[in-house]
């Protein structure tokens, strides 16, 4: 289970500055392997949206990135934002409603604010907006092998290891496995049945 009295943590629109951080976020190499990774080419992954052109780009541009509700599979990207309403990392939903799923990933930018609960703090607020607002029934999780610290926190909050893709995961000149974990709206509700406020 997830530890107690974890820093509070919000979900907002993404803003411009945002997103100029997130794009300086990336090119830290610790930073983006804990997110997307970097392409067979090199260069960080950002899945939905290239940070770098999305600074400066026309407003069309920007609503059909982040504002546009027919793209399929719908993409719901968030900013995280924590109790002092600074913005500290992206969340990002890949949601099929044909199916009633979403994959989801959780950045959290600041490296001065990792291993001090803000991850497990944005998980429980990504999972209470999935089961509880968008009334899906699975959010599973994509986690390259070599991130361990990912596979813990999922595990804690009770995601179920699912499958496993095979080399899917370019890293440092080699290509490694990554594991599929999910978790059911049902096991989200007798997980939580008190409600997530008492992490908090």
């Amino acid at each position: 289970m997830l530890r107690k009295n974890l820093p509070k943590t919000f979900l907002r629109d993404v803003s411009r500055d945002d997103v100029k951080r997130v794009h300086s976020w990336i090119e830290d190499e610790e930073v983006s392997e804990s997110w997307f990774g970097r392409y067979n080419y090199g260069d960080p992954a950002h899945l939905g949206y290239d940070p770098k052109k999305m600074i400066d780009a026309s407003e069309s541009e920007w609503d059909r990135t982040f504002n546009d509700p027919n793209h399929e599979p719908h993409r719901t990207i968030l900013s995280v934002i924590n109790e002092k309403d600074e913005h500290i990392g992206e969340i990002q939903l890949s949601i099929d409603e044909a199916l009633g799923d979403a994959q989801l990933s959780i950045l959290i930018g600041r490296k001065d604010l990792w291993h001090q609960g803000y991850g497990s703090s944005v998980l429980l607020i990504a999972m209470q907006y999935v089961f509880e607002k968008l009334q899906l029934y699975r959010i599973w999780v994509d986690i390259p092998e070599y991130n361990q610290n990912a596979r813990t926190l999922f595990d804690h909050a009770g995601f179920k290891h699912e499958g496993t893709l095979r080399k899917s995961r370019p890293h440092e000149g080699a290509r490694f496995n990554s594991v599929i974990m999910g978790i059911l709206s049902q096991e989200y509700n007798s997980l939580y049945e008190s409600g997530i406020s008492q992490y908090f």
